[in-house]
């Protein structure tokens, strides 16, 4: 089995991609988002971080946090927020996927995929990109054909700011530009 090496920077910034087993359209119903809510907010009391931006689509979710400065430890917060969701989650009515034997045997709920795609973020240059990238993500994907008619991010919170003009987003902001995970 392949060895994921993880790039552990403490304080540092990094970009997420979370996708749902089987890319099961659940994170962007009205449970789906309580339950991640809920997921968030409970893991960030003991183990806090900073959500910078965030973009949830129906199958999966982009993310960018800062970590506080003595710490490094995401893995140990997704494993939280993914256990919290998926608890909440099924006890809401919320079906899962088909399980497979291996994952049964591990114990391993039909929720989320195991693994999740992270990329550190290296300067400031990288953090825009990573941000534009997660506020273009429903463009791109098809679901609307501006970033402002996608509800569920944190787009419209950097429009308030002043960090977007309103109009950002009528073109892609980096055309040919990808990151993994997707």
């Amino acid at each position: 089995m392949s060895q994921y090496r993880r790039n552990l920077v403490a304080g540092g910034a990094y970009f997420f991609t979370v996708v749902t087993a089987d890319r099961r359209p659940i994170l962007t119903t009205p449970v789906g988002r309580a339950c991640l809510r809920y997921a968030i907010h409970t893991v960030r009391k003991k183990h806090p971080f900073t959500v910078f931006s965030c973009t949830l689509l129906p199958d999966h979710l982009h993310a960018v946090w800062f970590l506080p400065a003595d710490d490094a430890r995401y893995p140990l917060r997704w494993r939280r927020i993914k256990e919290v969701f998926t608890r909440t989650f099924l006890s809401s009515g919320g079906q899962e996927a088909v399980v497979s034997a291996r994952r049964a045997a591990r114990h391993e709920r039909g929720v989320w995929q195991r693994r999740y795609w992270e990329h550190t973020i290296r300067d400031d240059d990288d953090l825009r990109r990573c941000v534009d990238y997660c506020h273009w993500n429903p463009v791109k994907h098809g679901h609307v054909s501006t970033p402002r008619d996608w509800p569920w991010s944190t787009y419209h919170r950097f429009v308030a700011s002043g960090d977007y003009e309103e109009r950002w987003g009528q073109h892609d902001p980096a055309p040919g530009f990808e990151y993994a995970g997707e």
